[in-house]
């Protein structure tokens, strides 16, 4: 059993101490099969139709297999609509309420990360979605099985309890986004071990990050969601409109004022 891996009865407890649960199993291996295959047949198809992120040369494989923003929103195609009916599945939700309360959900994305590919500097999340005066919280499904080897996520457990800070430049050879925040003095990052069906789930200061997929053959593709508890009353302006989670209706809180950990003139990378 991982670490991470937390039973029903101790879930809120360890998300408040480690600010991050495993649960194993959640999503079925035929239904992750079906999310799968529709990502995959729409990146061959159109690269660039789902909110793509071009952030890198087009001789890296980043550039072939670009990480999907937003797929939620489409619903014409058939990873939006898949996208969607994840955000707002009743057994991810259900554990979301259980660890923070009732949420809404703010971003959906899809990494394929192939094999050859960079990683992601450490970070944290709520830099990016600046949800005010609550948190973020994310859930990560494992689309494949993933380890160290081909670019598992690593987490630093404890480290959500520091605030949100402005991030150092990080090592391009191992990353393929800017931005690096340390883990704080004390702590060490664990490498999760995951199964395709797992999800992982934490908040929004947690530092977390992934080196290299470093394999030959081994995909480490993830559909992940960011929600924001309902006492939330701001939220950077890319992540309005929210999802109602219960009626699948769309909402809008303020946008996010000030320039965060970094002051206005901070152009760290889109997330």
């Amino acid at each position: 059993m991982s670490t991470l891996t937390a039973p029903p009865s101790v879930r809120r407890e360890r998300y408040e101490t480690d600010g991050i649960i495993q649960v194993d199993g959640l999503i079925g291996q035929d239904e992750v099969a079906v999310i799968r295959d529709a990502f995959m047949e729409q990146v061959e198809l159109d690269r660039t139709a789902v909110g793509s992120v071009h952030e890198v040369p087009e001789d890296d494989i980043l550039a072939r297999f670009p990480r999907f923003m937003h797929p939620h929103r489409r619903a014409d195609l058939e990873v939006g609509r898949l996208a969607r009916r994840y955000m707002t599945d009743r057994r991810v939700v259900d554990v979301l309420t259980e660890l923070v309360g009732p949420v809404w959900g703010a971003q959906s994305m899809f990494y394929f990360k192939p094999p050859t590919a960079r990683g992601q500097a450490m970070h944290q999340d709520n830099f990016f979605l600046r949800s005010h005066p609550e948190t973020c919280v994310a859930a990560w499904l494992a689309i494949d099985d993933c380890d160290a080897d081909n670019g598992g996520l690593a987490v630093v457990p404890g480290s959500h309890a520091m605030e949100v800070v402005c991030p150092e430049e990080a090592d391009a050879e191992l990353s393929f986004t800017k931005g690096l925040v340390r883990p704080p003095e004390g702590m060490e990052a664990v490498q999760s071990e995951m199964r395709a069906g797992d999800v992982l789930f934490f908040h929004g200061s947690l530092v977390h990050g992934s080196l290299p997929n470093t394999t030959a053959d081994r995909f480490r593709r993830s559909l992940i969601f960011h929600y924001v508890p309902q006492g939330s009353t701001e939220i950077s302006r890319s992540y309005n409109p929210l999802v109602d989670v219960e009626t699948g209706e769309e909402l809008t809180i303020a946008d996010a004022t000030g320039g965060g950990p970094c002051g206005d003139a901070w152009e760290g990378s889109a997330h």
